[in-house]
């Protein structure tokens, strides 16, 4: 049936502006089937070779949930970040870094294996298998791992790859703009431009990638170097497909346009303000401890010399820094719908390091995990911030996120070498009427962190405000239970204590790594009957 808007004439000339933008601009004509890339390309992020064991074993890993690898299981059904990274081939960076004959032949196999039909017809996979951004990585992976998987196999799988790669590429270029907004749009530009300068006679791909490139940058790099997803996750990889698509117009002495190089610049400092003093990144929205190693390869690549930003206004992020301590507050607006599949309802958490130290931190992520799990640790109460009722203050849903923040404020003041931040939010202003108020202070040594959290409501509310431990820190209750002692692996104590609330030492769990470990969490609560919520606390160094 046809509906009135169907008839709006805007409507109808954006339809077929993005079936014109589908239409590659000259056809690809590479005449008989490649027999190996005409320029070769290199992958230019190491693999993990620990990783590469685990699949040698059968088992692939991705962001801490393991599956089995074998392409008659490769379903994207209540899996699809595992599903996306096993059908994009991520598998053979790990592989490569073993770098045995045993490696090799895994590789192969699973690889014949897929081409085959094995993977692609598994249930729940055709969803997955022919996604812009899931095109682009296997495009990527088969071309840039070639002398490692095809160089030196029989004719006949190296055509049976090459086939898999043309077809693929073909695919990728009729899949674009792609129809994510997110960053999975630039894994896409970057496999078609990988293809345009691999395969010989297609250039036109690397065009057709570039003429969407400066869009995409200008829809998802915000001014103030952050992405839109406000996830260090998805930054680190838009700076990383954007480093590749450089390294790439180099090979074929073109030159980049300003906008990449100027995205390149803007990115790194704001990446750079949401790492600890340990190299990992803060664990918001997604990011993992794993992101620990890419960081480092990627801002070589940057070559950047740029500070670490303290305000990230745009991407809603503060960095608090003095002396050895960073603090990194979440201080802006959950993403925007289309933008949330892997938001967390963290508003107003905060990340504690005292230099290569973890103190407070959050409980981390698990995208690839099943739902239950996976929403677990994208709860409120699985980061360090203040939660009322045990309710989340952004409403978790499969696809992103419902009820959420729509007023998030923050002001921040410095004097001396010390920092104020005044924030807040009403993630909990339609199921309570309440506003959730944290004020934050750094000293200027950086060994006196002061907090205070209020919930601004007509009466009161239970709630409870948790600071996460890293795993590595050493807790214990004073024996009269005003405060809690901590102690870093570098020796170093500090003293938890609080006014205005019941202070607790209870367990919690920390899935920021390759494995979840079991942690410990200092909680502040109150009830109703204790009247309204005002909180005051400080971390401070002992001795």
């Amino acid at each position: 049936m046809t509906g009135p808007d169907s008839l709006d004439p805007r409507n109808w000339l954006r339809a077929a502006s993005r079936l014109f933008g589908r239409l590659p601009q000259m056809p690809v004509r590479m005449g008989k089937l490649p027999d190996a890339p005409a320029i070769p390309v290199r992958d230019p992020w190491v693999g993990d070779p620990q990783a590469g064991a685990r699949i040698l074993k059968g088992e692939y890993a991705v962001e801490g949930t393991a599956r089995p690898l074998d392409a008659a299981q490769w379903g994207g059904e209540g899996a699809a970040v595992w599903a996306a990274s096993a059908h994009g081939f991520l598998w053979l960076r790990e592989l490569r870094a073993v770098g045995s004959d045993a490696a090799r032949m895994k590789a192969r196999a699973l690889a014949s294996a897929w081409i085959a039909g094995a993977g692609r017809n598994a249930p729940g996979a055709v969803a997955v298998t022919g996604r812009a951004d899931v095109l682009g990585n296997r495009v990527s992976q088969l071309l840039s791992h070639w002398d490692f998987l095809a160089e030196s196999a029989d004719d006949a799988f190296r055509a049976a790859v090459m086939a898999q790669v043309v077809e693929d590429a073909r695919a990728l270029a009729a899949a674009l703009p792609a129809e994510q907004m997110d960053a999975r749009a630039f894994a896409a530009l970057r496999g078609l431009a990988v293809a345009g300068v691999a395969l010989p006679g297609a250039e036109a791909y690397l065009a057709r990638a570039m003429r969407f490139l400066d869009q995409e940058i200008a829809r998802q790099v915000l001014p103030d170097g952050g992405h839109v997803e406000r996830s260090p996750a998805a930054l680190l990889a838009v700076l990383q497909d954007l480093l590749e698509i450089r390294g790439l117009l180099g090979a074929v002495r073109q030159e980049a346009p300003e906008t990449l190089a100027a995205a390149i610049d803007r990115i790194a400092p704001a990446l750079a303000a949401l790492r600890h003093g340990d190299g990992g990144p803060a664990l918001f929205n997604g990011a993992r401890d794993e992101l620990m190693a890419p960081l480092t390869a990627a801002f070589a690549q940057a070559a950047s010399r740029a500070r670490a930003a303290q305000r990230l206004p745009e991407m809603g992020f503060q960095r608090l820094a003095a002396g050895r301590t960073v603090l990194v507050i979440d201080t802006g607006a959950p993403a925007g719908k289309g933008l949330d599949r892997l938001a967390h309802a963290g508003t107003l958490a905060f990340e504690m390091s005292i230099g290569r130290d973890r103190l407070i931190v959050n409980c981390g992520a698990a995208p690839a995990a099943t739902a239950t799990w996976r929403d677990a640790l994208r709860a409120t109460a699985a980061h360090s911030t203040l939660v009322i009722a045990d309710v989340n203050s952004s409403e978790l849903k499969g696809d992103g996120l419902g009820r959420r923040p729509e007023q998030v404020s923050v002001q921040r003041h410095e004097a001396n070498g010390a920092h104020w931040l005044d924030a807040s939010h009403d993630g909990w202003k339609k199921p309570f009427g309440a506003i959730h108020r944290r004020r934050l202070y750094l000293g200027e040594s950086g060994e006196d962190v002061r907090g205070e959290d209020s919930i601004e409501a007509a009466t009161p509310q239970p709630y409870a405000i948790r600071f996460h431990l890293h795993p590595t820190v050493d807790a214990s209750l004073q024996q009269d239970g005003s405060g809690v002692l901590l102690r870093t692996p570098s020796g170093i104590g500090f003293v938890l204590r609080a006014e205005g609330a019941k202070l607790a030492l209870e367990e919690s769990i920390y899935a920021g790594g390759a494995e979840p470990r079991r942690s410990e969490q200092v909680v502040l609560s109150g009830t109703p009957d204790d009247g309204p919520c005002l909180v005051k606390w400080a971390i401070s160094k002992l001795g």
